[in-house]
């Protein structure tokens, strides 16, 4: 574990020009360009036709988090405008428990220009169907980088996630240089979201529309779905010298049975639409390794840590590992597996269930682009250089890449 630590992060990085970060989508979501990677060799393609360029053997998997209108901004009295970004829920901890909280709620946010509020209430009134609310916000503990932020309103009707409707801003990424557009609250969200909850949209799958997946299905390919909400550390700069000293942030995790029981029974091979999903599905693995060592393993034993996965060379085989969740299932008598992760992959990791991603062109030293590197190998300039060569949009409303798995 400790080469892996000692992994320099400016060994990944690369120019990444201006220009070449699409600072907004297409028109056509499945008319990007399609970058297809197998065992060094490159094809070129558009994502309309990736069902044709999928085998017959292989089941996909989807991260159906939807994004939330997690930034909000107050005004104090005196001028001074201050920012709220609600990174995850503290109370009650569980984020639709959280967003269908009436009177009140706890989360952990971001404050921006948190100099200008050390004390006091900030408050924003607000039309509701006809009625004056207002909503106040108090700043509590610090918690690294975030507070507590205790959130109250004063009209029973109304839930919190219909407040962030109403008041909430769309938070796209940083680097975008932009500011929220209409047309990102549709174009920054997958087509099939469901589970509200993300801060930042899983984007690979921005270039799916319902014409090519009905095209995937139409070919008995399975397609499946987990959720992670995504938390703003995924936005995270590295700004260690070795990435040692980058500390990855939890992600909360739902997977159903269904997608256990796929895992465990088909032998078809898995290709996850984007990284949160990788980081969910390798994140089964060691949460089964660790009901291995210890079938009565609290919940909180459960979660898996940032270096769990090395330095430890686990033999259990997919198979083996999904049937230990089940059975997991079954002695809490749940539908669903409920954890969280702080995972990291980064080279030196062994992959064990994921043996293709679906993924877009990620920043200079970012986690993302070392879980690349992992992937294919340390092959990731062939795939990048080709891409800044071939004219291919970067970041998360670029282009895509359906990469299979290197191993050595």
């Amino acid at each position: 574990m400790l080469d892996t630590q000692n992994i320099r992060i400016e060994d990944y990085n690369y120019p990444l020009p201006d220009e070449r970060i699409a600072k907004f989508p297409l028109l056509q979501r499945d008319s990007s360009q399609l970058l297809i990677y197998n065992q060094g060799a490159i094809e070129q393609h558009h994502f309309a036709n990736l069902p044709a360029m999928l085998p017959d053997d292989v089941m996909l998997v989807f991260n159906n988090t939807r994004v939330i209108q997690a930034r909000l901004r107050f005004r104090k009295a005196t001028g001074a405008l201050i920012e709220i970004f609600c990174l995850e829920p503290l109370a009650p901890v569980d984020y639709a428990l959280s967003l269908q909280s009436v009177g009140s709620c706890r989360w952990l946010c971001l404050i921006g220009n948190a100099k200008k509020w050390k004390e006091g209430e900030l408050q924003i009134d607000f039309i509701w169907q006809g009625r004056e609310i207002a909503l106040r916000a108090v700043r509590g503990t610090q918690h690294g980088d975030g507070y507590e932020i205790e959130f109250a309103w004063d009209d029973a009707s109304i839930t919190f996630g219909e407040v962030l409707e109403v008041l909430g801003e769309l938070p796209i990424p940083p680097y975008l240089n932009r500011a929220t557009q209409e047309s990102d609250k549709t174009t920054y969200q997958t087509v099939y979201s469901k589970v509200e909850g993300s801060v930042a949209a899983p984007t690979a799958g921005l270039h799916f529309t319902p014409a090519v997946l009905d095209a995937v299905r139409a070919k008995g390919i399975p397609t499946l779905e987990l959720t992670l909400h995504v938390g703003a550390g995924t936005f995270k700069p590295v700004k260690s010298d070795t990435i040692s000293g980058h500390e990855m942030h939890t992600e909360y995790i739902s997977v159903s049975r269904a997608l256990i029981e796929a895992l465990c029974y088909s032998p078809r091979r898995v290709v996850a639409v984007g990284t949160t999903s990788v980081r969910t599905l390798e994140s089964l693995y060691y949460i089964a390794l660790t009901l291995y060592r210890n079938p009565n393993a609290s919940a909180e034993e459960l979660q898996v840590e940032q270096w769990s996965p090395y330095g430890v060379n686990p033999s259990l085989t997919r198979k083996q590992a999904m049937q230990l969740l089940l059975d997991y299932l079954d002695r809490t008598g749940a539908d669903r597996l409920v954890s969280a992760t702080r995972i990291i992959i980064v080279p030196g990791y062994k992959f064990h269930i994921v043996d293709g991603i679906i993924t877009n062109f990620h920043q200079p030293r970012s986690t993302l682009l070392l879980l690349v590197s992992a992937f294919v190998a340390g092959d990731w300039r062939t795939i990048y250089d080709y891409a800044l060569s071939h004219n291919f949009r970067f970041l998360s409303y670029g282009d895509s890449s359906l990469l299979w798995r290197v191993d050595k």
